[in-house]
Parts: C-alpha cells; sequence; structure tokens
C-alpha cells in the first residue's frame, strides 16, 4: 500500500474496535464481549480503513487482532447485519460484499505481519478474518467454522474459496466450506490451519510475544516476503523466481543487509533499521 497521503487527516478515535500501539506492535482488538464480537458494518469498515491508515503511517511493524471475552469473533451480526441485508438491493448487497472482501485484502496487502490471537469460537467472517492472517496463535478452547453454507449461502465468502485451500489443502477446504462443521483446536492445527498452539489462556502473551520478535526484526525483508508470498500464489514458476531475484537485488542495497554482515563481522546482534 502506497504511503502517501492525500486531504484526509488521520482517525484519533476509532468507534467499532480497540486500538493500542507499543513501540511498532499495533493490537486491535474486537471489543463487543456480549455478542461474541460479532461483526457491524461499520465493524468491518473501520478493519478496512485501520488497515490502510497503518499502511500508509509505516510505523506498525506487527499487528495483532484478538477478541475481547469468551471468544474471538463469532461472525457477522445476525440481527445487525444479516437481517439488514434482507432488505438491501443487489448493489447495497454487492457493496456490503465488496467491503468485507477488502477487510480481506487488507490484511493480505499491509506491509507488516499480521497475528490471529484466537481463543473461543472464531466462525463465519471471524474464520476467515483469522484466516487471513499471517500467523495464527491458538489454544485449546479455539474453534474454527466457516458457517456460510449453514446461512444458505456460498462457503466461499471473503476469499475463503482461495485462501483456505492453500492453507490446508483442496480436500480439508472443500469439507470444511461445504459442510461448516467446527473444526477444534487439535484438529485445526493437524491440517496447518493453526501456526502455533499454546496453553490455555496463552494466546494473548504468545501473540505479543511473536509480534515483540517481527517488531524488532528486519521489517522490510518481512514486508517483502509478505508480498511474494501472496503475489507468487498463481504464478508460474519462472515469473517467481524473477520476482524473487529483483527482490533480492532491491534488498542487497538497503541498510539491513549491510548491518547484518556489519554485526556478523563484529560478532555482536544486528540493530535493524527496517530499510
Amino acid at each position: 500500500m502506497s504511503p502517501f497521503t492525500g486531504s484526509a487527516p488521520r482517525t484519533e478515535e476509532w468507534r467499532h474496535l480497540r486500538l493500542t500501539r507499543e513501540d511498532g506492535v499495533a493490537t486491535v482488538t474486537l471489543a463487543r464481549p456480549d455478542k461474541l464480537n460479532a461483526l457491524t458494518f461499520g465493524a468491518y469498515a473501520d478493519l478496512r480503513d485501520l488497515l490502510a491508515e497503518l499502511s500508509r503511517e509505516r510505523s506498525v511493524r506487527a499487528l495483532v487482532l484478538g477478541g475481547e471475552g469468551r471468544g474471538f469473533c463469532s461472525g457477522g451480526d445476525v440481527d445487525e447485519i444479516i437481517g439488514a441485508t434482507l432488505s438491501m438491493d443487489t448493489a447495497q448487497l454487492l457493496d456490503f460484499n465488496r467491503m468485507t472482501g477488502q477487510v480481506v485484502r487488507a490484511i493480505r496487502e499491509c506491509p507488516f505481519p499480521v497475528i490471529a490471537a484466537v481463543h473461543g469460537v472464531a466462525a463465519g467472517a471471524g474464520a476467515v478474518l483469522a484466516l487471513a492472517a499471517d500467523f495464527r496463535i491458538a489454544d485449546p478452547s479455539a474453534r474454527f467454522a466457516f458457517l456460510f453454507t449453514k446461512v444458505g449461502l456460498s462457503g466461499g465468502d471473503m476469499g475463503a474459496a482461495y485462501l483456505l485451500p492453500r492453507v490446508v489443502g483442496l480436500g480439508h477446504a472443500t469439507r470444511l466450506l461445504m459442510l461448516g462443521e467446527a473444526v477444534r483446536a487439535p484438529e485445526a492445527e493437524r491440517i496447518g490451519l493453526i501456526s502455533e498452539l499454546v496453553e490455555e489462556g496463552g494466546v494473548g502473551a504468545r501473540a505479543a510475544e511473536l509480534a515483540r520478535h517481527l517488531a524488532d526484526g528486519p521489517a522490510l525483508a518481512y514486508a517483502q516476503t509478505k508480498a511474494l508470498l501472496t503475489a507468487e500464489l498463481d504464478m508460474p514458476l519462472a515469473a517467481a523466481v524473477e520476482m524473487d531475484a529483483a527482490t533480492q537485488a532491491l534488498l542487497m542495497n538497503g541498510a539491513d543487509y549491510r548491518e547484518f554482515h556489519a554485526a556478523f563481522t563484529e560478532k555482536r546482534t544486528p540493530k535493524w533499521q527496517g530499510r
């Protein structure tokens, strides 16, 4: 995402989520615990806009996405979204569905790693938000459910039919998206849906630890690795290796590459600058 901004000011208050920052790490918390952090129109829009703002600022080096209370996110609010969509026309429905997809694109395209800290339920859109993250840290209470067919809609919502087969394979993705059955933490870890399974109640601490590690590392190298992972999913090998070569040539001209060599020579820890 481009770092250049127009006339719009930085958003000072996010009404539909909670944002904290600490030395390069942003923590975004879905904070409707009484509704299992069900998403509203405003929550989707805030996530889309927040990720765009953070990407332009270039001050964030890692982001943790979590949920307050008993679970991560139960998906779209049945009353505030599903009920409301019944009275929308096709153009309005297309606008809404495009917006939800823009959130997933923003997670995949932002220039910093995103860590989903999952405990309890991650259902529907909540499961897709976790899926779109670069890392999914979960505890034994976590369960993922892509519920879209259970409400009469396609399982391929918000890019799920694109992302999930690439994470767990076509066979598992077909089962999860068609049947909408819940997958609990042990199976989710077995099929590769979870990046790391931690002890009960340890999700927040481990996600914060990983975010700190990433924020203290070579941020530009991480950003380019993420960009290549996304861009090369549909590339032939020849195009992918050419893109890898161009990226490495650019990074070899960077400050962090020189810093590694200096630190290695001087037998010290590198001081990464992210450029």
